[in-house]
């Protein structure tokens, strides 16, 4: 027997046992045991989806859903499986139905807006982005808004993108990826002093890589800063020597 097999053997027995429970206090009532049983599934299917085993997880996912047709994380990790599979259709389906089912969920908001702006639905992405950073609950709203810039370039639209960014920065000032994205954007646009600010700004909360010590001597190359740019470029070649941002420093002289 394949291990693939072994393990929906297993889960079956279990799944099984769960409707079997009994105790010298009272019987489960039914209702209770195909809740129980519901989430044994979902947990398999879960596991199954993580593991790139998706037909089993569309199984056991399905299992979960006809015992409880409310459960919304099955619905979502359903239509995340048949994203997985390519399967478009059926994947918005079921990512409809979980956002139905619980409509102020944040983490199903969140997730129904990754996949369609992976279907290059910007507009719809950015407003299921906005409602699941706006939930009290969400506390990592930060990170929420600028997932939400990054798929609004993709579109591109530079303009909602920064101000999804600034919005993430309005929830946590020194949050690097936002930071980190506005200097970008701010370079693209050959807003150099904007691009400096952002970086330093990016630079006193976190760690210092090789990329942003070659883009900080980059920035300070643009503004004729030459003291500015050594400095960065001695930081870069002292912390990492062998890094291909240092090898690419040393060979343009």
């Amino acid at each position: 027997m394949k291990k693939s097999e072994q393990l929906a053997v297993t889960g079956l027995a279990i799944v099984t046992l769960a409707g079997c429970i009994s105790s010298t206090t009272g019987t489960p009532t039914r209702e209770a045991d195909e809740t129980d049983a519901a989430e044994v599934n979902y947990q398999l299917g879960q596991q199954y989806f993580q593991n790139e085993h998706y037909e089993l997880a569309l199984d056991r996912l399905q299992r979960a859903i006809d015992l409880d047709p409310r459960s919304a994380k099955s619905h979502l990790m359903l239509g995340m499986t048949y994203d997985a599979l390519q399967n478009e259709r059926l994947a918005r389906q079921y990512y409809d139905e979980a956002i139905r089912i619980a409509p102020r969920d944040f983490n199903m908001q969140n997730a129904y807006a990754v996949f369609l702006c992976k279907k290059r639905a910007y507009t719809e992405a950015e407003r299921y982005f906005q409602r699941a950073s706006q939930h009290p609950e969400n506390d990592d709203a930060e990170r929420t808004l600028t997932n939400g810039g990054l798929c609004m370039l993709q579109k591109p639209d530079k303009v909602a993108a920064e101000k999804l960014f600034r919005a993430a920065l309005e929830h946590r000032s020194d949050y690097g990826e936002a930071l980190l994205q506005l200097c970008l954007l701010k370079y693209g646009d050959k807003d150099y002093l904007g691009a400096r600010a952002f970086l330093a700004r990016y630079m006193v909360a976190n760690p210092s890589t090789a990329g942003v010590l070659y883009l900080a001597a980059d920035i300070e190359g643009k503004l004729d800063n030459d003291r500015g740019r050594m400095e960065f470029v001695n930081q870069l070649l002292r912390d990492f020597p062998e890094s291909p941002e240092a090898r690419k420093v040393l060979s343009s002289g």
